[in-house]
């Protein structure tokens, strides 16, 4: 006779559960802590992805996927990147492979309106039906992430809804050492006040901030919500990590959950975490006589196509196209043109998010005929971001 043992189950957030079957022949024992999927609010948190670049001078949206990378007022432009971890690195042992990195290339200078920061928005229903009772303060989410830095010092990191009377709950962390990764775990409650719509635009964010100026710092209490106060993120900085030359500071396994423990991070296939990160943005990629899309020309001066989207996207997206050259090509006729002279049907602009008609003008084309959208150089590019 068999007999199936629970050690312990716990509600979200739980930090370990075990079955132990014990048979005639023997005893096993199935450890299945941790393996609840979808746990994870934060997208591209290992930052496994970056389809804009690996490494990006622009500010916002320009390297890893779904972060806005920024820095502002600090008299020289920031790289931002992704970066491979090695396996003397504590993280590598825990399964990641990647991290976000912002440097510095020289020492900048403190201005009052000086700040840079790595930050994710999240939909508001993401965390509306994650299981999150926001207004109580007897729930709970819990944020989790590795970092590591040039300077051992104190920082500030906050959490910010967006819908309603804005709230934040700031909280401080530290520096295990010069370059150590340190681990930080922070449980927030929620509290009355708090609110966060059911739709797909912004209600919530996450911001780790390695520094902020005057402008945007003071008195301000830690560790509880309080009504937003741009002028007031976070308590003062101090100016070591920007002033102390070719700095860096890195961050990576960034997890957000509901409960008031942080299980282990939620791994997700680089299959699955692109396709999460393709709702907000996407990018075709094409080299010389690539087929890019398929189309027709209507009156001879017009070419239309179709692109679908690898999934659907969070809205209706904006366009950019490479200034790379491109061809209308059917079997009797062509006409030359840039990907950045193709646009979205204006007749599309506000249709269901899993595809788009694409327009550009063109010459010298028969009515009515069948044809391709052909590159016509290495590395052109059609751009469809969806980003909040």
């Amino acid at each position: 006779m068999s007999e199936i043992k629970v050690n312990s189950i716990k509600g979200v957030g739980a930090s370990a559960a075990a079955i132990t079957v014990n048979n005639t022949d023997g005893t096993c024992t199935a450890n299945i802590t941790n393996n609840l999927s979808n746990r994870n609010l934060i997208l591209n948190g290992a930052f496994q992805i970056a389809q804009r670049s690996t490494s990006s001078t622009t500010n916002g949206y320009g390297s890893v996927d779904r972060w806005k990378l920024d820095s502002s007022n600090i008299t020289h432009n920031s790289t931002k990147s992704q970066q491979s971890l090695s396996s003397s690195d504590t993280p590598y042992t825990l399964g990641f492979r990647k991290f976000a990195r912002i440097a510095l290339s020289q020492a900048g200078v403190v201005a009052t309106n000086s700040y840079v920061e790595f930050q994710q928005k999240i939909e508001a229903q993401n965390i509306s039906n994650s299981g999150w009772n926001y207004t109580s303060s007897s729930s709970f989410i819990t944020v989790q992430f590795w970092f590591r830095c040039s300077t051992n010092q104190t920082f500030y990191a906050w959490v910010t809804s967006t819908d309603g009377t804005n709230k934040r709950f700031t909280f401080s962390f530290t520096a295990s050492g010069n370059n150590a990764w340190t681990k930080i775990t922070k449980t927030i409650p929620g509290a009355s006040g708090i609110q966060i719509d059911d739709n797909n635009e912004e209600g919530f964010n996450f911001v780790i901030a390695p520094f902020y100026g005057t402008d945007y710092t003071g008195s301000v209490s830690l560790d509880t919500w309080v009504t937003k106060n741009d002028a007031t993120h976070s308590p003062d900085y101090a100016s070591t990590w920007l002033t102390a030359g070719a700095s860096t500071f890195d961050v990576t396994g960034v997890q957000l959950e509901v409960g008031s423990v942080a299980t282990d991070f939620e791994h997700r296939s680089f299959g699955q975490e692109l396709a999460l990160c393709q709702r907000y943005y996407f990018k075709l990629t094409a080299d010389d006589n690539d087929s890019v899309f398929l189309g027709y020309s209507t009156n001879g001066s017009s070419f239309y196509g179709e692109v679908p989207f690898p999934t659907s996207m969070r809205t209706m997206p904006t366009f950019t196209g490479s200034s790379s050259a491109a061809r209308y090509f059917s079997s009797n006729t062509s006409a030359d043109f840039n990907f950045s002279a193709l646009a979205i049907h204006g007749a599309h602009t506000s249709a269901n998010p899993h595809h788009t008609s694409m327009y550009v003008a063109i010459s010298s084309a028969d009515g009515g005929t069948a044809g391709v959208c052909q590159s016509q150089a290495n590395g052109g590019t059609l751009e469809f971001s969806a980003e909040l």
